[in-house]
């Protein structure tokens, strides 16, 4: 279903003008394209200005449901962008799998060599992702953007400015399909820092996570923790877990939980960093010790 076209502010179509003029100074550029609306508005918007010099490119990962995968190849049909896919293989590096509080570094970093080596065989200067103004703010962990730095990716939002609500805005304007789609985040995510992911754990996540979407829910997530799945909704949907209780309950113990708990401060984004921000709390392989 492609969006309905809107009016844009002053100030996003300003920023909009700006993306625009910086993709065309690039010439060519290869995009990390996961199909989430900040990377498919930079792509739809590359795309716009410089045709076929764009190309987008789409990780196949063990931590990226296919689900997700497909999804992104759907919105780039709709735009009429054919989508170049990668395998990435982020469990082979034990940095990554032994699951540090840097371990987005590593997976973004395994993602940019990918891309890299694409724009190299394309004889393609620039890299470009999806980033935007409000991604590494202070307080905000995102090692990624590490990763991104060292390699000169380009991130034209955050170039320009561009907020989240405005990477919206804008999405919707252009009559991209998804400019509404909640955001995601690699199944990696659900782990607790220094417990050890392996691809039958982000199985086992990816299949409850499947089973909340297909009840219904839109943005959520299920964080593991060991035995237990501690399910995170938006608050107007407690309800509707509660009235599926049983139903999620029953599945979540087929895919290995024994334990099934409701989060009462409800979805938020980033809830695993939380920990960080303690210093009395010291982990060493996945342990949690408590400084006396």
């Amino acid at each position: 279903m492609i969006a309905e076209r809107t009016q844009l502010s002053p100030e996003t179509a300003t920023k909009y003008a700006l993306v625009q003029e910086l993709l065309r100074e690039m010439g060519q550029v290869v995009i990390g394209y996961s199909g989430g609306v900040d990377s498919t508005l930079v792509l739809k918007i590359a795309h716009d200005v410089l045709g076929d010099n764009a190309i987008a490119v789409t990780g196949d990962s063990e931590a990226f449901p296919q689900g997700e995968v497909d999804a992104a190849l759907t919105v780039a049909e709709e735009m009429g962008v054919s989508v170049v896919r990668v395998r990435t293989h982020e469990l082979a590096n034990p940095n990554f799998a032994i699951n540090t509080p840097n371990r987005c570094y590593h997976c973004k970093t395994e993602l940019f060599s990918e891309l890299q080596q694409v724009a190299e065989e394309r004889n393609i200067r620039w890299i470009a992702d999806g980033s935007h103004a409000e991604d590494g703010r202070p307080g905000d962990h995102r090692p990624g953007l590490k990763a991104a730095e060292e390699r000169g990716v380009r991130s034209p939002l955050r170039e320009a400015g561009m907020t989240k609500s405005e990477v919206r805005e804008l999405a919707l304007h252009l009559g991209i399909s998804n400019w509404d789609k909640p955001s995601f985040a690699c199944l990696s995510s659900r782990f607790p820092y220094g417990t050890h992911i392996t691809a039958e754990l982000l199985a086992q996540l990816d299949g409850c996570e499947k089973y909340l979407k297909e009840l219904g829910f839109r943005q959520f997530r299920v964080r593991h923790h060991d035995t237990v799945a501690r399910i995170e909704v938006e608050l107007h949907d407690f309800p509707r877990v509660l009235e599926h209780h049983d139903m999620i309950f029953t599945r979540f113990k087929e895919l290995g939980y024994t334990y099934v708990t409701l989060d009462l401060e409800g979805y938020r984004s980033g809830k695993m960093n939380d920990t960080l921000q303690k210093p009395d709390v010291i982990r060493l392989a996945g342990i949690a010790v408590l400084q006396r």
